[in-house]
């Protein structure tokens, strides 16, 4: 649902703005109704005007444009550099309040500047305070929320994933290799084999290489094709561009792929798309596999609230999910930012 625009303008910080300003007046005149009456009822409500205008353009400025540009991209001479033309100018279009109204003759260009140029930096400073606060409170929210969710994970991957069923089916598909294509076999069990080391060992961080968890999603699937009936086309491709720079949380692409396999169709003309292709830093992942109408009823609700929620946690405002499901065949499309999760440490700011 869009957001009302009330909130998507910020429109309800105004009220914020007035009573700060307001504040000060009553700091400089000493009484709340002389305050009051002065900027209500005098000139100087051209002034007041000012500095509610021009010192909210310049804290929003710096919060929504300058910090995430420049400050959290490690730019930080460009930052300092454009923070304080922001200063200059903030403070400049202050004065010009100053000219339009009538003031005493003791007061110059630098008398004025001398006035705005502190509530401008006052400004900016509080409302940079108020935001790392409740960055850093957000922050350690979700730390704690995808700590719980990892191990959440975790533990489902290993009760659900590598559960007997799927460990002894995969067994005795390599144990019935051995006699057969020899060469198969040992080639499956070093599979098997890389399979189990990733998921045990090499998923302990909250991001991987994004190599490492496309050759953990192949050998799942050279597996898994052991288990299928012979009829079932699985078609599968994973990008040809360089990906040894992006990372991406683990589990995330399996949690599709192995309710692909889980829930195909049982009928001679069953198939699993998988596809992943990368632009820069964009992931593109789809998986559709054909369905019945048992199936898809089933696999319209499995694990999809959770990689959901996982996505939200991770990548917040950095993916785009989308779920075709169809009574034959069910399809998912994943878009998402492969780098973003190395900036989780330190998260997006919002106000």
């Amino acid at each position: 649902m869009e957001k009302h625009w009330l909130f998507r303008y910020k429109l309800y910080h105004l009220p914020f703005w007035v009573m700060y300003h307001y504040a000060w007046w009553v700091v400089s005149y000493g009484d709340p109704l002389r305050a009051a009456n002065t900027i209500l009822f005098t000139p100087s409500a051209v002034e007041f005007a000012f500095y509610v205008v021009f010192q909210a353009v310049a804290v929003y400025f710096n919060l929504y444009y300058l910090i995430p540009q420049f400050l959290q991209k490690g730019k930080y001479q460009a930052y300092i550099g454009y923070l304080l033309l922001t200063l200059v100018a903030a403070t400049l279009c202050i004065v010009g309040g100053y000219y339009l109204i009538p003031t005493p003759d003791d007061l110059c260009f630098f008398g004025f500047v001398g006035k705005a140029l502190p509530g401008t930096i006052a400004s900016m400073t509080l409302a940079m305070s108020i935001k790392l606060a409740k960055h850093w409170m957000q922050t350690k929210e979700r730390q704690q929320l995808l700590e719980k969710e990892k191990l959440e994970t975790e533990l489902r991957f290993l009760r659900n994933q590598f559960n007997p069923h799927f460990l002894f089916n995969s067994i005795n598909s390599i144990f019935f290799l051995i006699h057969k294509n020899p060469d198969v076999a040992s080639a499956s069990l070093a599979k098997f084999s890389e399979l189990l080391r990733h998921q045990l060992y090499e998923c302990n961080d909250h991001h991987i290489p994004l190599d490492k968890e496309i050759s953990f999603l192949e050998n799942f699937i050279e597996l898994e094709k052991l288990r299928q009936n012979k009829s079932t086309r699985i078609q599968v491709h994973f990008t040809n561009n360089p990906v040894s720079h992006l990372s991406i949380a683990p589990f995330i692409l399996m949690t599709f792929i192995e309710n692909a396999f889980k829930h195909v169709s049982g009928q001679d003309a069953n198939w699993i798309n998988i596809h992943l292709e990368t632009e820069g830093e964009q992931l593109l992942f789809t998986v559709s596999n054909s369905t019945t109408d048992k199936e898809y009823s089933q696999y319209s609700g499995i694990g999809l609230q959770n990689v959901k929620r996982r996505l939200d946690l991770l990548y917040p405002g950095q993916y785009t999910l989308i779920i075709i499901p169809n009574t034959d065949n069910f399809t998912i499309q994943l878009q998402l930012n492969a780098d973003a999760y190395n900036a989780t440490e330190t998260l997006p700011l919002a106000i």
